[in-house]
């Protein structure tokens, strides 16, 4: 079916930030056991058949202490899912080939890690057969994808860059793994990144055919990653649909501690060498190419040492060469797109003011139309063009798969709404009363309006009085809204304990234009600051149920900064959690991995901005510290060393300020492990109570 794109009436009605099962009686409040009993549902991948979709959903075994996907299969119109192949094996990322007769997916069961291929029964649904491991190489595969003409399997692989061949890894891997002696010698910056030391291998992409005819191809040879770290999102790499051609992301001409430029690249399949195509001195990533192949999109910054800049929408002409930014006019930053199956327009997604919203941006065309006022991700057309699949998620639900029809007539758009695909998590939410979400708007720093949120407790009473957690967001480029997380979930943090849940954005967030971006850098505690204070002012003047005298300040990275700097400016509040947090900005400079953070954050290394550094560094305000403060860190965070932590809790100490260290010699940055994922809502509420519940002598 040929595909239209609307250009008028496409706005569905606006979200208001609540779901009908919020406010049903007769429901118990949510739990963390609920919590890790949810399926972590991702990645859509519509057949090309158009009768199925196959996605992961990772499950949680809080007494095993796991985590394990599995791959799932379910009606493109919605209905009952079930396991697209049951077995213990941990299993993720499926991949349909072009004519939908086979499939391949990535399985833990080898270690490390393989791409295994199966036909596939495209009327039944399922598996035919057995499937079949298609790769060996020593190194491990993931991240598989199919050739168009369904010849072969891109994967990619970490390997040692100067070995030419498996035998080498194979040899390197097994010296390292016997060698009585584990020290390492370093000549370089990044010699350790998020949450492991290097181990002197790259991220290669390798060219493998689908019938296993000849080993393994290295596409990407060279001492640089391909694709280069990332926490996750769309693939940095694709084929173009001629299957001639391959294009990739890089930082191949900097130094990745110091810099964010990312480069796209193109190289034959053939063999050749490869051509570099961007030219931002900022990152450039994840390129797509157009159905018809006439054009390759890709997101770009312009800013280099800046993880956090507008992600514009670049546009390459294959033929001419010539490039432009679709999203001149548009001052959001683009988040995962997808190509409509004509080719006509791009459909994306954009962080706006707490949701993160479908649009369509005709080829041609200079902004996008919003069509959809949701919080989506992960974007997949179906191969009639007209149904759009993606994952979604709110404050009271984390990600199912949905679908929506973006064909048709332009009178018709507006009765549209978009379609639960996947009921995964029905089971335990339709169990749990949970409270919508609720916007509010304040003039914060420097008289800007700045926008807040709050979450009630479950079984609410206006007549009472409530304490409350004051949650501040990390990044400091980050954003709170109507979104699900596992690691800051509001709606337990409301149910433990019947607190109201405070967030705000302040200055420095995200999805409110680049220039509220841009406006923390160099600025940590100064605008942010007085937003979330004035905040805090307009909460306990609007919203009467608030006991202003019982509020937690809690936070995690930046929001764990943020803490910091608090105890130092403030005794209003009755205790805080500091989580992961940055205390003393030059030690921070000096021990965190990714260099340009700081850099661009503090205009600089210390001995170039060190007015900077000490004007915003929390420490040198530590005799004003009064506020009882619980410090949690991890032993494997590399971006914010645990150093930080411990300089934290020690000075508490001193000051005889009633502190506690919850300390985890396993976790990072984040707290994953379900077992410490427990331990650390558990000793983080019980703080909270301690110093703000209900029974607590004022």
């Amino acid at each position: 079916m040929h595909w239209k794109v609307l250009i008028t009436s496409l706005a569905l009605a606006a979200s208001t930030f609540t779901d009908a099962n919020a406010q049903s009686s007769g429901k118990r409040p949510f739990t963390f056991e609920d919590m890790m009993a949810l399926k972590r549902v991702s990645d859509p991948v519509p057949s090309p058949n158009g009768k199925w979709v196959v996605f992961s959903a990772v499950e949680v075994d809080i007494e095993e202490n796991t985590r394990k996907s599995r791959l799932w299969i379910v009606p493109a119109t919605g209905g009952e899912a079930r396991r697209l192949n049951p077995t213990e094996n941990e299993e993720e990322r499926a991949r349909f080939s072009p004519d939908g007769n086979r499939l391949i997916f990535s399985s833990k069961a080898t270690d490390p890690a393989q791409i295994w291929i199966c036909d596939f029964d495209s009327n039944a649904g399922a598996l035919a057969g057995q499937p079949q491991q298609l790769t060996t190489i020593s190194t491990g595969a993931e991240g598989g994808i199919w050739s168009p003409d369904g010849r072969n399997v891109l994967f990619v692989s970490k390997v040692y860059p100067d070995c030419k061949d498996d035998a080498c890894n194979k040899q390197r891997d097994e010296e390292l793994t016997n060698s009585k002696v584990k020290a390492k010698t370093f000549d370089s910056l990044l010699y350790r990144h998020w949450n492991a030391f290097t181990e002197f291998k790259r991220s290669h992409l390798f060219l493998q055919p689908a019938d296993g005819s000849a080993p393994p191809s290295d596409m990407t040879p060279g001492d640089h990653d391909v694709p280069p770290f990332n926490l996750g999102g769309q693939d940095m790499y694709a084929v173009s649909p001629d299957g001639q051609e391959l294009a990739y992301t890089s930082n191949i001409d900097e130094v990745e501690a110091t810099s964010t430029n990312n480069e796209i690249f193109i190289v034959q399949l053939a063999g050749g060498a490869p051509k570099k195509i961007s030219s931002a001195a900022g990152s450039d990533a994840t390129p797509v190419y157009s159905p018809d192949g006439k054009h390759l999109a890709w997101l770009s910054m312009a800013r280099g040492g800046f993880e956090a800049d507008k992600a514009r929408l670049f546009i390459y002409e294959r033929q001419s060469g010539q490039t432009r930014d679709a999203t001149q006019e548009f001052d959001r930053s683009v988040g995962g797109l997808a190509w409509a199956p004509d080719s006509s327009a791009i459909f994306f997604t954009a962080e706006d003011r707490g949701e993160a919203p479908i649009y369509a941006l005709p080829l041609e065309a200079k902004k996008p139309v919003e069509i959809a006022r949701l919080h989506a991700d992960e974007l997949a057309f179906g191969p009639d063009g007209k149904n759009l699949f993606f994952a979604r998620a709110s404050i009271t639900a984390p990600n199912e798969i949905w679908r929506m029809d973006v064909s048709g007539a332009a009178a018709d758009a507006a009765k549209r709404q978009p379609e639960a695909v996947t009921r995964m998590n029905e089971p335990v939410l339709s169990q749990i009363a949970m409270q919508p979400l609720e916007s509010f708007t304040f003039k914060g720093g420097a008289n800007a309006d700045v926008q807040g949120f709050i979450v009630k407790p479950p079984n609410f009473d206006a007549a009472k009085k409530y304490p409350v957690k004051f949650l501040i967001h990390g990044g400091p480029q980050g954003a709170w809204g109507n979104s699900w997380t596992y690691r800051w979930n509001a709606q337990l943090f409301a149910a433990s304990g019947d607190y109201v849940v405070v967030m705000i954005n302040p200055h420095g967030s995200t999805g409110y234009g680049q220039a509220f971006t841009d406006a923390v850098s160099g600025d940590w505690g100064g605008k942010p600051y007085d937003d979330l204070m004035k905040g805090f002012d307009h909460v306990v003047k609007t919203y009467p149920f608030i006991d202003k005298t019982r509020v937690a300040a809690m936070g995690a990275s930046y929001g764990g900064y943020m803490v910091n700097w608090i105890l130092g400016h403030t005794d209003r509040f009755k205790c805080a959690v500091s989580h992961a947090s940055a205390f003393n900005a030059e030690s921070f400079w000096g021990t965190t991995e990714e260099l340009w953070f700081a850099e661009w954050e503090f205009g600089g290394p210390p001995w170039k901005s060190r007015e900077i550094y000490r004007r915003w560094s929390p420490h040198l305000h530590a005799e004003k510290f009064k506020t009882p403060t619980l410090v949690v860190h991890g032993q494997l965070d590399y971006r914010l060393d645990v150093s930080q932590g411990f300089e934290l809790f020690t000075t508490l100490q001193r000051l005889k300020v009633p502190s506690k260290l919850l300390y985890f010699p396993d976790e990072g940055h984040w707290v994953n492990k379900p077992q410490n994922s427990r331990l650390w809502y558990k000793t983080v509420n019980e703080w909270v109570d301690q110093w703000c519940g209900a029974d607590r002598k004022l």
